[in-house]
């Protein structure tokens, strides 16, 4: 009878320390020999008599923190779309000329999308969302800090185009800011492309205790980092150019609201990562989709809500003859 004891003992510290789900086959009897595995989603309860569903939990649209962030990623949506609707409108106006207006519309094109962006993180993560979310995320970004360094080069070109002996006014026009884009653009859809193809993200789930957490593996963390790591180092290089040309006297010189706009946006992803390292299941993505919609709306209000208010309430100095007397006094 001791042995009996010792062995039943025995199975018990290996079934504990195994963490596997079992239930014996009795309500009374829990010193039976007979066990067998609860079924998927399931977990016994303390006394391993019975197994009992599990709570299954991912963010929901169902549930207030899902709500809100879909509420608030709808009103931003709208807002840079209203903001478009604002640049389209008054696009012969000066303040909306100066600094490539094609480059404006890029990004607020691309700012839409990335308020769009959060939508693939909410609700039952599936194979199809988990391998377009953390992509599509890097590579709208990218355009987006890359259109922000085409800007600021632009002013930098337009500046120095007004010294006579200076051959930076054959650089004017769209094809270097569009080279800029472009070629800052190619390096994440290449990292996102061997990403998918050798090790793409996938759900997973996560048991812990009677919860089980539904998320995305990332699959590969290396190429997830060195995504972020090339979206950190390109918006390192526009916070620095801008910061260069910030006190250019140029008319509607907008490098300075780059400036505090990249800087909004290494502050934000700098102050994720060690969040995004220690939050787990709903909040993890939750602490993501805030990122995403911080850092966005900071481009946003940061470089189109003063221009918006000169287009609006300060159309007296948004003509030609304001630009020129500026000009001339500089």
């Amino acid at each position: 009878m001791a042995k009996t004891s010792m062995d039943l003992s025995a199975i018990g510290s290996v079934i504990d320390d195994m963490d596997m789900m079992f239930w014996v086959s009795s309500a009374y009897d829990t010193n039976s020999r007979d066990c067998w595995p609860c079924p998927e989603d399931h977990w016994p309860n303390e006394e391993r008599t019975r197994c009992d569903l599990t709570t299954v939990e991912f963010l929901s649209l169902e549930e207030p923190l899902g709500i809100t962030l879909s509420c608030l990623t709808s009103l931003l949506f709208l807002l840079t779309l209203l903001v478009l609707s604002i640049f389209k409108k008054h696009q012969d106006t000066p303040i909306v000329k100066a600094n490539n207006r094609e480059l404006s519309y890029v990004l607020l094109i691309a700012l839409m999308l990335c308020f769009l962006s959060p939508f693939t993180f909410i609700g039952h993560p599936m194979k199809a969302t988990c391998m377009i979310r953390q992509n599509s995320f890097g590579i709208i970004f990218s355009i987006s800090i890359s259109t922000i360094l085409a800007k600021t080069i632009t002013v930098i070109i337009a500046f120095n185009a007004r010294d006579p002996t200076s051959r930076s006014s054959s650089w004017l026009g769209t094809r270097v800011p569009s080279a800029v884009v472009l070629l800052c653009s190619v390096a994440p859809v290449m990292i996102c492309t061997v990403w998918l193809l050798l090790d793409p993200p996938f759900p997973v789930k996560i048991q812990m205790g009677v919860t089980t957490i539904i998320q995305c593996d990332e699959g590969s963390v290396l190429f997830f980092y060195l995504m972020l790591g090339y979206l950190g180092l390109l918006a390192t290089v526009s916070f620095v150019v801008a910061f260069y040309a910030r006190n250019l006297p140029q008319s509607f010189n907008e490098a300075k609201f780059l400036t505090f706009s990249m800087l909004v946006f290494l502050a934000v992803w700098i102050s994720f990562i060690p969040a995004y390292l220690s939050t787990n299941g709903k909040y993890l993505v939750a602490v993501e989709i805030f990122a995403i919609l911080s850092s966005s709306a900071g481009l946003l209000s940061c470089i189109f809500i003063p221009k918006c208010y000169i287009i609006i309430w300060r159309p007296d100095i948004n003509t030609k003859q304001y630009l020129m007397q500026r000009n001339i006094s500089k």
